[in-house]
């Protein structure tokens, strides 16, 4: 069963399986003990610190394990901004970060801090001008990551390090699905990744803290890892994590030309072969493995289960794959169609034999989900009758009421109006998304007695 869900969580590498249980026979002790058996569990540690660091680009002094790459999140924020505390309270973060990120910049708002969002354009990428302006005499912290987790969009860290460096403010890199491909840009000053992005076990973090960087590590610590985690060292998950990160960058060249061939003729195939998609995220600027596409007039979770019945494992970023209903916070912040969201990200090992049997196999679902939803094959012609018209989708979720909206604006003339009342959240994106791929113009948004409505003008 092709499983292409590697942003999620990546399969264990053969490496860090033999490392894993090497360690698991050898690692065991207390590596802070004088005795022979901790003194072996020490050597351990100091060695998989050592990889670990090379492979960052970091001393190894400056370089922690946590339990998960959320806990080093986490951590790197509270502990920026607590170390910063006497120059201010602002949290700068761009609007696609990990909700890792946006969860603590959250708490940290709660607790009497503020943060900033900065937008990005219809490719996922902030502009490095726009977050320099964001950052402020009183900024403690900034977070940028260094390629989008959802849509595999590259940030410009380099550029908006050096932007942080002259105005003296930290820079906080999310590496969580880059780091597996290569070390980050030298000028940031803390990192975080997540060993099981690249193959490596779960349950294994690591934070990188540059010298100089004022840092208050927060909650009750003890004499481990620096005082920055707490609690005994998962010692085999370590090593087995520093050796699965040193064996995938020595592959990553090879890997990443290979894996970039198969991502780019999905993402040429995919339009020629489904009518009414959209593929987002830069397409040059971006993951060698990742791509994301949404399909008009389509439920997500049940695509999901189609490609899952067909044996492929993907990812969405639709509301109605999610508990919450909302659409994914990084499609929203692009702007782009959420409904019938894919995301595939394509592990290592990965065979042309398995993409193509994906694209073979995805027309199919799709048209069959479309289908079964009841969706316009295509505009109907204008009997030129009322030049406007009211659908009432109150109480359906996507991507009925984008249906009902497609299904209807032939039935007024050009320049007539089509105003959708909904009051599902992913309306407001997909309604506006459905515009520009059917070429119509989208008047806006208005207040309605329940929920809103969303008046679309037909052009043609």
């Amino acid at each position: 069963m092709p499983y292409f869900d590697a942003a999620s969580s990546a399969p264990l590498h053969p490496v860090a399986r033999q490392a894993l249980l090497a360690a698991l026979d050898e690692g065991w002790a207390d590596p802070a003990r004088l005795y022979r058996e901790g003194r072996r569990a020490r050597l351990l540690l100091d060695a998989a610190r050592e990889a670990a660091a090379e492979a960052v680009g970091c001393r190894p002094d400056e370089l922690t394990f946590t339990s998960s790459g959320t806990r080093a999140v986490h951590s790197a924020i509270s502990g920026a901004l607590a170390g910063r505390r006497r120059v201010g309270r602002h949290l700068v973060v761009s609007a696609v970060e990990h909700s890792s990120v946006l969860h603590a910049a959250a708490t940290h708002e709660a607790q009497g801090g503020t943060f900033a969002e900065v937008p990005v354009d219809r490719a996922g990428a902030v502009s490095a001008a726009a977050y320099g302006e964001a950052l402020r005499e009183d900024t403690a912290l900034a977070c940028l990551q260094s390629a989008n987790h959802e849509v595999g969009t590259e940030q410009p860290v380099a550029e908006v390090a050096e932007l942080c460096q002259a105005s003296g403010v930290p820079l906080l890199v999310d590496a969580a699905q880059s780091l597996g491909w290569g070390p980050v840009p030298a000028a940031w000053s803390l990192l975080a990744a997540s060993a099981h992005k690249w193959g490596g076990p779960s349950g294994v973090g690591l934070l990188a803290v540059r010298k100089g960087v004022r840092f208050a590590p927060q909650g009750p610590s003890d004499e481990r890892e620096s005082g920055r985690a707490a609690g005994f060292e998962n010692l085999p998950a370590v090593v087995a994590a520093a050796a699965s990160l040193r064996a995938v960058h020595a592959e990553a060249a090879a890997e990443s030309v290979r894996l970039r061939a198969l991502v780019d003729l999905i993402r040429a195939r995919v339009p020629e072969l489904v009518p009414d998609v959209e593929v987002v995220g830069d397409p040059v600027r971006r993951l060698p493995h990742l791509v994301t596409f949404s399909c008009l007039y389509v439920d997500g979770e049940t695509l999901l289960h189609e490609l899952d019945r067909a044996e492929f494992s993907v990812s969405s970023g639709s509301s109605c794959t999610s508990s919450t209903l909302t659409p994914s916070h990084v499609l929203r912040a692009m702007g782009v169609l959420s409904e019938g969201n894919v995301r595939v990200s394509l592990p290592a090992g990965t065979t042309a034999e398995d993409v193509d049997h994906f694209l073979r196999v995805l027309p199919g679902a799709v048209s069959e989900v479309r289908e079964r939803l009841g969706a316009p094959v295509s505009v109907a012609p204008s009997p030129a009758a009322a030049t406007s018209l009211v659908v009432d989708s109150l109480g359906k979720r996507c991507p009925i009421p984008v249906i009902e909206l497609a299904k209807v604006i032939g039935e007024v003339p050009v320049g007539g109006t089509v105003t959708v009342l909904s009051d599902d959240e992913a309306a407001r994106l997909d309604i506006p998304a459905w515009c520009v791929m059917r070429e119509q113009e989208y008047v806006g948004e208005e207040p309605a007695d329940r929920g809103s409505a969303y008046v679309v003008r037909r052009l043609s």
